[in-house]
């Protein structure tokens, strides 16, 4: 695991709120809430951004929705608390959790060695990889180093484009997934780099008959919930609700929801 703290091992989550709060019920004092520290009494008060589909977003009845949003909400039923979300743009998210205006984040936040110097993490409930996907027909390329003289459609801003670069491509400039994916399915790239969670989620829910996955990253990507420092009973608290519903089939059958495969591990 990419973080160094010992990570709690517990069964179910109602063991790690017992340990950490006693007898007290939800809502009264020494509740889960007291002990955890929840900045709104016994309510799990959770920042995204709500314009991040698959993960955080409005649907149709302008309701809160998505993978990431869905997982938290399980979360904060597993250990008997309430939760509120607060959406919040992402270059104010950190700042919003440092001044401790939420507990925690809930909007793909990938474990990196930078973060871990200030942060504490849960356990990781998405992990994803890079890959590379082409035309369904296309059988020439099936390793990032069969890029080498081909086209690859990438967003200039993404690590992905320096991917396709270091493999030999020249780099068709395009401003996201949607673009590169039509690019590659008229035939006018050979190829396109993204994370594999965007490319489940298209597969999910649109006609992706016409490409495939010819390779992928050995290099994993984990996303976690994450909170301060002081907060890493919360942490702990979150990683036996984590461990139940991993073990319960509730992440998998979110991962299904909304990617088409358990995409927690």
């Amino acid at each position: 695991m990419s973080r160094n703290r010992a990570l709690i091992t517990v069964t179910a989550a109602s063991a790690a709120l017992l340990a950490l709060t006693g007898c007290g019920s939800s809502g009264e004092p020494g509740g889960p809430g007291e002990e955890l520290g929840l900045v709104s009494g016994d309510t799990l008060t959770v920042a995204t951004e709500g314009t991040y589909r698959p993960f955080s977003y409005h649907d149709e009845s302008d309701e809160l929705v998505g993978y990431d949003v869905e997982v938290a909400e399980a979360v904060a039923e597993n250990l008997g608390v309430e939760i509120e979300f607060q959406e919040t743009q992402w270059d104010a998210i950190f700042a919003g959790l440092d001044a401790g205006r939420f507990d925690t984040i809930a909007n793909q936040v990938t474990i990196t060695p930078e973060r871990e110097a200030d942060y504490v993490f849960s356990t990781p409930y998405t992990v994803s990889t890079g890959v590379l996907v082409v035309a369904a027909d296309n059988n020439d390329i099936a390793s990032f180093a069969d890029l080498d003289g081909k086209t690859s459609a990438q967003s200039l801003t993404s690590n992905w484009n320096d991917l396709a670069k270091e493999n030999g491509a020249t780099v068709e400039a395009v401003e996201g997934w949607a673009q590169a994916v039509a690019l590659l399915e008229q035939g006018r790239v050979d190829a396109t780099i993204n994370d594999s969670l965007t490319y489940l989620d298209y597969a999910n829910t649109e006609d992706a008959s016409g490409i495939k996955v010819a390779a992928e990253t050995e290099e994993e990507s984990q996303s976690a919930f994450v909170v301060t420092p002081e907060r890493e009973a919360l942490a702990e608290a979150i990683d036996g609700a984590l461990e139940d519903l991993r073990a319960d089939g509730t992440l998998a059958e979110l991962g299904e929801k909304y990617f088409g495969e358990d995409v927690s591990e």
